[in-house]
């Protein structure tokens, strides 16, 4: 993402927010802990501003993964997602961690939500979008 940060993904417009909802892959390809995570969100967060000073950053926190609830995947993100949200100014970022919309009530990942409790699928999507709706709609008002 910083790659295409640096290399015009965001040139020659000018949007009003960026929803910006990165870092799961940190985890399942790399050692990165959830410092290094969160210390790349930043960065990421912080290319937008410098590309798109203007624009309102929507960060999400990062979406729950693995079926069961309390794994250690599941622990790396929450505390992850305790450190992206202090990059959060409540004005020209503000932050919102919409994982439990994807779960049920017990914790775990529906499959109908997340075939293999990483990837969202059709209804996934709809939940994400529901969940950010009025979130966003306050950043462009």
């Amino acid at each position: 993402m910083l790659y295409r940060l640096d290399h015009g993904i965001l040139d020659g417009i000018k949007p009003k927010a960026v929803v910006v909802m990165i870092g799961t892959n940190n985890f399942g390809l790399t050692s990165d802990t959830p410092a290094d995570v969160a210390k790349g969100v930043g960065a990421v967060v912080g290319g937008v501003r410098k590309k798109a000073p203007d624009a309102k950053v929507l960060l999400l926190g990062i979406f729950p993964r693995d079926k069961a609830a309390g794994t250690g995947m599941r622990k790396k993100i929450a505390e992850t997602n305790e450190q992206i949200a202090k990059l959060a100014d409540g004005k020209a970022v503000v932050y919102r961690d919409i994982g439990s919309a994807f779960l049920a009530a017990d914790g775990t990942l529906p499959a109908d939500v997340m075939p293999d409790a990483l990837h969202l699928s059709e209804k996934g999507y709809a939940r994400w979008a529901e969940a950010i709706d009025e979130p966003l709609r306050a950043l462009l008002r």
